[in-house]
C-alpha cells in the first residue's frame, strides 16, 4: 500500500517506559478468531478489578511492522495502567506480508500491496468483544506505533463508527479522501529526526502538518494552538493543543524535537508515552467530549 510497507525497519524500533517495569510475564491471554476464513490473533488483557459485569472502555495497541505482538506488549505496557484506570486492553497481531508482520489501514485497491482484511478484522474483533458484554461500545479506542499508528488512523477513516479517538506514535496516515462519520479527538506523537516515516514527509509519507490540516479541517477546531514547550532531562517537546472542535473534540500533537522512529521512553510533563495517550482519548466517547 504505496510501498509503505517496505520502509519500516524493525531495527529502528525501540521503545520502553519509565513507569512499567520491562520485560514482565504476559500475564495476559491469547486469544484466536477466525476472520475471512484465517485463524487471528490478539492478546486480551482484563484489568485486575473486573467483576465480569460492568462494561468497561476498550484500547486496542497496535504493533508496527514486523512486529510481535508479546514482545510489544511488554515493551509498550499498558497493563499496570488499565488496572488503575480500569480499562481492556487488546493487542492484536498482524499478518505477515513479504515474511514480516504487518497493518493493512486502507482498502483493497491498485497501489495496496497487502490483501490482508484488517480493517474486517478489528471489526470483527470490537463485535465479538461486544457480544460478550466486555466492552463500552461507546469508548472504544485505538492507538499504535509505526505502520501500528497507520492503523489508528485508518480505523478513524474508515470505521470511525467503532471508534471513539485515536493516538499514533511515530505513525502516518494514508488515506486523506474519507470523511469520517463523527468529530475524531487524535493525538500524535512524533519526532523531528525520525529516519522511517520523516517528520516533513517524503514521496510516500504525508508530513506530520499535512495529518494535522486533515484533523483540524475535519474538527473544525481552533487553527491556533496553544503552545507550550518543556524539557526532558536535555530532550526538548513542543506540545500543540488545537480546541473547541465540534462536539468539544481536540487534537494534541507532541513534537520531540531531535527524536527518532521510537515509542518514547521519555516523560511529557511527568506522564509516560502511555498515561499521555489514556488520558487524552478517555476524555471523549464516540459522540465526543464526556460531559
Amino acid at each position: 500500500m504505496r510501498q509503505f510497507l517496505l520502509f519500516l525497519i524493525i531495527f529502528s524500533y525501540s521503545c520502553s517506559s519509565d513507569d512499567f517495569e520491562k520485560n514482565q510475564p504476559i500475564d495476559s491471554t491469547l486469544q484466536t478468531l477466525i476472520h475471512d476464513g484465517i485463524e487471528r490473533q490478539y492478546l486480551l488483557y482484563l484489568p485486575e478489578n473486573y467483576d465480569g459485569i460492568t462494561k468497561l472502555p476498550l484500547m486496542l495497541n497496535f504493533h508496527g511492522f514486523a512486529g510481535n505482538v508479546k514482545e510489544y506488549m511488554s515493551d509498550t505496557n499498558m497493563r499496570t495502567l488499565a488496572d488503575v484506570e480500569n480499562f481492556i486492553l487488546v493487542y492484536p497481531q498482524g499478518l505477515e506480508l513479504g515474511g514480516f508482520s504487518h497493518w493493512n489501514p486502507s482498502l483493497e485497491g491498485a497501489d495496496n500491496k497487502s490483501d490482508s482484511d484488517d480493517l474486517g478484522f478489528i471489526e470483527a474483533l470490537i463485535n465479538n468483544l461486544s457480544s460478550q458484554n466486555l466492552i463500552d461500545n461507546k469508548r472504544v479506542y485505538a492507538c499504535g506505533f509505526s505502520n501500528g499508528g497507520m492503523m489508528s488512523y485508518g480505523l478513524a477513516n474508515h470505521k470511525s463508527n467503532l471508534i471513539a479517538a485515536v493516538g499514533s506514535v511515530s505513525g502516518s496516515m494514508l488515506d486523506s479522501d474519507i470523511i469520517p462519520s463523527h468529530s475524531m479527538p487524535i493525538i500524535k506523537i512524533h519526532g523531528t529526526a525520525d529516519e522511517v516515516i520523516p517528520y516533513n514527509g517524503n514521496s510516500d509519507y504525508k508530513s506530520v502538518n499535512s495529518i494535522l490540516d486533515f484533523w483540524i479541517n475535519h474538527n473544525k477546531t481552533n487553527t491556533n494552538p496553544i503552545l507550550s514547550n518543556f524539557d526532558d532531562n536535555g530532550t526538548l517537546i513542543s506540545s500543540y493543543k488545537y480546541i473547541e472542535g465540534n462536539n468539544n473534540v481536540s487534537i494534541e500533537h507532541y513534537k520531540v524535537i531531535d527524536g527518532r522512529h521510537v515509542w518514547f521512553d521519555i516523560s511529557f510533563n511527568g506522564k509516560s508515552t502511555e498515561k499521555l495517550i489514556w488520558d487524552f482519548v478517555s476524555q471523549y466517547d464516540i459522540n465526543g467530549l464526556i460531559e
